[in-house]
């Protein structure tokens, strides 16, 4: 349409990954560790304000630390070891055609990601999934040192991709995330997967439909 002006093609895509390209449990696997009569919803209230698992997440609290604490905090009779194996499970594996995706867009684009991360998980993305196989970047708020939606996590990472906000789109499950995106400059849009990343990509006009 006339006057409408067209979204500049970006030099790099911006994702999330739980939740977006990674299947990650969280909430649904803590459950039956705790004592019971835990119900779903007062657990995730909690554990998204868990001072342990937010230090833990920007990398202020190393894993042995994490791991007492955590264990104390939750009430988790579990052994340390049993634990901390139930804990590295949380990351599942990727979702339904991420990687295709991934290796499909990064002939086109730069791809990078942000994840509010532990140690833990990032090993398991890491080692595990492969992560930096299929990405050209990756920062985690462990290692950034603030957790999404802080701008800090952001400006951190425009500053190590050396690029401009208005060079970057960026996708993430969470609404608050990509609003303080878009506070900075960013493109960003709300997807629950690979196949919501895809139709907005489509939408955008930077893949063929």
């Amino acid at each position: 349409m006339a006057g409408v002006p067209t979204p500049t093609r970006p030099d790099v895509l911006l994702f999330d990954l739980g939740g977006v390209l990674v299947d990650f449990s969280g909430v649904e696997d803590l459950l039956p560790l705790l004592p019971p009569g835990a119900r779903a919803d007062e657990v995730k209230a909690r554990w998204i304000a868990c001072p342990t698992s937010n230090a833990f997440g920007t990398g202020r609290i190393g894993t042995d630390e994490f791991v007492r604490d955590f264990r104390e905090t939750w009430q988790i009779v579990a052994a340390p070891d049993d634990f901390l194996r139930a804990y590295r499970s949380w990351t599942r594996g990727w979702l339904p055609g991420a990687t295709a995706l991934l290796d499909e867009l990064r002939p086109h684009f730069r791809l990078a990601v942000l994840s509010n991360c532990n140690a833990v998980h990032w090993d398991v993305l890491c080692t595990d999934l492969h992560l930096l196989d299929h990405v050209d970047a990756a920062f985690s708020s462990h290692q950034v040192g603030t957790r999404k939606p802080d701008s800090e996590a952001f400006r951190h990472t425009l500053d190590q991709l050396g690029v401009a906000a208005t060079q970057v789109v960026f996708f993430d499950d969470a609404a608050g995330n990509v609003a303080a995106a878009a506070a900075l400059g960013l493109r960003g849009h709300v997807v629950d997967g690979p196949g919501a990343v895809r139709r907005a990509l489509i939408s955008d006009g930077l893949i063929a439909g």
